[in-house]
């Protein structure tokens, strides 16, 4: 008998209970930086060094923080369910958690690519991105084609060009869970409309969502309490 297949949406409340500044705070700031200074191609044109320091920086803090329960509760429903993580998250604590079907949407800290080889059709093309683990990027380190490398991060107002396999996943879910995500950023915040109508939506975060329907079941907690409360509820189905 084939297993149900569980698509998982993350977001940053997954990731913030390891000590993971979430990507825009209360106050409109990621780590003291203005999100247009950081996460933007303007900001980049403007100035490279301070981008590829502000990534250097996060891409260096990686390695000291670790996947919290809820990380490995996602990985450890691969035990009985054919699972899809599909993470806004760009660090890689479901990697170290243990999942091993990820698609990222936003991009990866522990990956680079041409500044040139991106445009609004395609997005990036794969072949150009590179695994640089927790290595820094500097002004002067080219990629093959002779181009600037940045990170490995969709920007905003820049596409998303794995948001086509996001859509696929969730269409053939037989359970859709959202954890840690305030569904307002888009197009992720979209997602769960392209789940079957006859199929139970789960949301985990601590506060109120801006989304109405029916099938959602929310569990209004942190996401490693959540995650807890979300398996024994299937574990009884």
């Amino acid at each position: 008998m084939a297993k149900k297949k569980i698509v998982v949406l993350t977001g940053a409340g997954v990731s913030a209970e390891s000590g993971v500044s979430t990507f825009r705070d209360s106050d409109g700031l990621w780590e003291n930086h203005r999100v247009e200074d950081v996460a933007t191609l303007e900001g980049w044109y403007r100035d490279r060094k301070m981008v590829l320091d502000f990534y250097n920086e996060r891409r260096a803090q990686l390695p000291q923080v670790k996947p919290n329960a809820a990380h490995i509760a996602i990985a450890s429903l691969e035990k009985d369910y054919d699972v899809q993580v599909i993470t806004q998250n760009v660090d890689n604590l479901h990697e170290r958690a243990g999942s091993t079907r990820i698609i990222h949407l936003h991009g990866e800290l522990t990956k680079a690519r041409p500044e040139n080889c991106y445009n609004e059709m395609d997005g990036f093309s794969e072949e150009s991105v590179l695994d640089i683990g927790y290595e820094s990027i500097h002004i002067g380190d080219l990629a093959t084609n002779g181009s600037q490398l940045r990170p490995h991060i969709v920007w905003f107002g820049e596409a998303v060009p794995n948001i086509g396999k996001a859509i696929d996943a969730v269409e053939q879910a037989d359970i859709l869970l959202i954890v840690g995500t305030s569904l307002q950023v888009y197009p992720a915040a979209g997602l769960y409309a392209y789940a079957k109508a006859s199929i139970p939506i789960y949301i985990i975060d601590p506060k109120d969502v801006p989304v109405r329907d029916t099938r959602l079941m929310h569990i209004r907690d942190v996401a490693t309490r959540g995650m807890q409360t979300f398996i024994e509820t299937i574990s009884k189905q």
